[in-house]
């Protein structure tokens, strides 16, 4: 019998914009603005790399940074193009349209246009939950069991409530750290991670801007 796709995906859920991993480890994941470091002053980039490097040193847990490479898809900004052209009245106007239609398509046909995405993943694992006797004390009372329970049965609702209370408490403080740097953050929201995850695993599809409809019940 072959398997599944899904069963070679190393998550389970994703739900209230958490990752939740097969090992009962959790992911969040900020996106992040780009800067033009080059067009920075030397004070102004002397700044920005002490401000990172303060980042960097304050960190206790580990974070994963992505850097996601795509082509550029204006097809429909093309299309857009040739609809405004179409619907012009004024005549002028209609050949500026046409001409300025045709000067990007030019442009964009003498390369390809690629566009970067920057992110960061923050973990959060079953064993830093905190109970009353230090990091790895505390899982009856947590989740209704012993560890070994927990780590193989299915993570109670209130479990996943205070592990997401905890990784959300980290995903602030690494996005006021980078945010020090001059960095604009905003965390993903469940169908955002879904297209991302979505994308990474169909490139060619996402490429041409093609997404998959989202079911209402996925999206909590």
């Amino acid at each position: 019998m072959r398997s599944s796709t899904q069963s070679f995906l190393q998550f389970s859920q994703i739900k209230e914009g958490v990752i939740v991993l097969r090992a009962h480890s959790l992911r969040g994941i900020l996106m992040i603005s780009s800067v033009n470091f080059d067009l920075k002053s030397e004070v102004e980039q002397n700044a920005i790399i002490y401000q990172f490097q303060n980042f960097l040193n304050s960190l206790d847990f580990s974070c994963q940074i992505i850097i996601q490479s795509r082509r550029l898809n204006i097809t429909g900004y093309f299309d857009k193009l040739k609809e405004m052209e179409d619907k012009q009245k004024n005549e002028l106007l209609k050949i500026q349209t046409a001409e300025y239609r045709k000067f990007i398509q030019g442009l964009v046909g003498e390369g390809i246009i690629m566009t970067k995405q920057f992110f960061v993943v923050v973990p959060y694992t079953l064993g830093e939950v905190e109970g009353g006797g230090g990091k790895t004390a505390g899982w009856g009372g947590l989740g209704g069991g012993n560890v070994k329970a927990q780590m193989g049965g299915a993570m109670s609702e209130e479990l996943f409530n205070r592990c997401r209370a905890q990784l959300f408490q980290r995903m602030e403080f690494v996005a006021l750290g980078l945010r020090r740097c001059s960095l604009s953050v905003m965390p993903l929201t469940t169908p955002e991670i879904i297209e991302l995850l979505w994308a990474w695993h169909h490139p060619k599809e996402a490429e041409v801007g093609y997404y998959p409809e989202i079911l209402p019940e996925l999206v909590k």
